[in-house]
């Protein structure tokens, strides 16, 4: 009986010896694609599970592990595509529900970027030179779009154009990220300017370089446009011609930075703006009031504080034909700044005007013939 009970307890425990093995073997590749899949689902594509059976859980390893792989393989498509197209649009229109293509009417805010006289300066640069100018241009000027929330819609020569707005941005923000992201640009000319010698290995760069800035808020159609082949998400409508438009009129005004009516009401509490002018774009019937980025709310110095009420002052007699006034709100203005662009440009108007008299409805307004 002792031998028969002492053999019985060898058997038992070599049984439960070897169902512990046997279970062991069965659900430790389990608990590897439990693990396995819950490092996936926190967003770790780079776990891979060895293969150990050559059974059903052998053949659901291997299939985990090519999953696995087409999963990474579609992030690296993803990650890349992200540098032509902005990851948020990606993922919008993957989820439709978020991002609607067939177009929709709303309220944003648009941007354009251009560099001054870089036509002509890159036809004295080596194409090298260029793509490494034009690389490290794009790199800088896009962050601070970047940083605020911006779209980047496309890059067209040397241009940039980018908007803020719903789904992107809250309603009540996009202006007020578009503003301080131009002013955010400004700042980084200094940065290029000094860059650029040393990338292209040489003492002076051939483009005294310099961006202007047009900022416009107005309803656009947003969605995707194209054709069968190729489709782009965009914006359409009179605010993005208007940034357009306000980007060039920097060159009549020697201005940097211009912002349409709506935007700088969007975002004075955050800017400092001054009026420059109402005029009537390119293909427009009614004036626009357009205004100057100055730099961010409180950032103004005595001396541009001193600017601001001169110019107001010069522009308020201007508009009321009070041509000596003018003239001289508009000499304390260039005291205050001198080198002041719309300073000089009202100042040769006004000289202009006293000359030759304007009709008798002039309601003070100026109209650009061009772009």
């Amino acid at each position: 009986m002792i031998v028969a009970a002492a053999l019985t307890f060898f058997a038992a425990l070599l049984g439960v010896l070897f169902s512990v093995l046997v279970s062991d073997g069965l659900t430790r590749p389990v608990r590897q694609l439990l693990e396995g899949t819950r490092a996936v689902e926190m967003g770790d594509l780079d776990r891979v599970i060895h293969i150990t059976t050559r059974d059903e859980i052998g053949h659901l390893t291997a299939a985990f592990n090519r999953m696995v792989e087409q999963l990474r393989l579609k992030e690296h498509i993803r990650a890349t595509f992200g540098k032509y197209v902005d990851p948020r649009i990606v993922e919008g229109l993957i989820d439709q529900r978020a991002l609607a293509s067939d177009g929709q009417r709303r309220v944003m805010t648009v941007l354009f970027c251009d560099v001054t006289g870089f036509t002509s300066a890159s036809e004295r640069m080596t194409p090298q030179g260029l793509v490494k100018i034009m690389n490290r241009y794009f790199s800088v000027m896009s962050e601070p779009v970047r940083r605020h929330g911006g779209v980047i819609d496309k890059y067209i020569g040397d241009a940039i154009m980018a908007y803020w707005g719903p789904p992107f941005n809250d309603a009540e923000d996009h202006a007020r990220l578009a503003s301080l992201a131009a002013i955010d640009m400004l700042e980084c000319v200094g940065q290029l300017r000094a860059e650029f010698p040393e990338l292209l290995g040489v003492r002076n760069v051939p483009i005294a370089f310099d961006i202007r800035i047009g900022v416009a808020t107005g309803e656009v159609v947003v969605g995707s446009v194209g054709s069968d082949h190729m489709m782009s998400y965009t914006v359409l409508g009179d605010a993005v011609n208007l940034a357009s438009r306000l980007e060039s009129a920097n060159k009549m005004y020697g201005s940097r930075i211009l912002l349409s009516e709506r935007a700088a009401a969007g975002a004075k509490d955050v800017i400092e703006i001054r009026e420059i002018d109402r005029v009537a774009m390119l293909g427009q019937t009614q004036p626009e009031t357009v205004f100057e980025a100055m730099g961010p709310k409180g950032g103004l110095g005595p001396r541009l504080m001193e600017l601001r009420l001169r110019y107001a002052e010069g522009l308020a007699a201007y508009r009321a034909q009070r041509w000596d006034e003018g003239r001289r709100a508009l000499a304390r203005a260039l005291e205050a700044a001198p080198g002041d662009g719309p300073s000089m440009t009202l100042m040769r108007r006004v000289e202009d005007l006293a000359t030759a008299p304007p009709a008798a409805d002039w309601d003070g307004s100026w109209r650009l013939g061009q772009k």
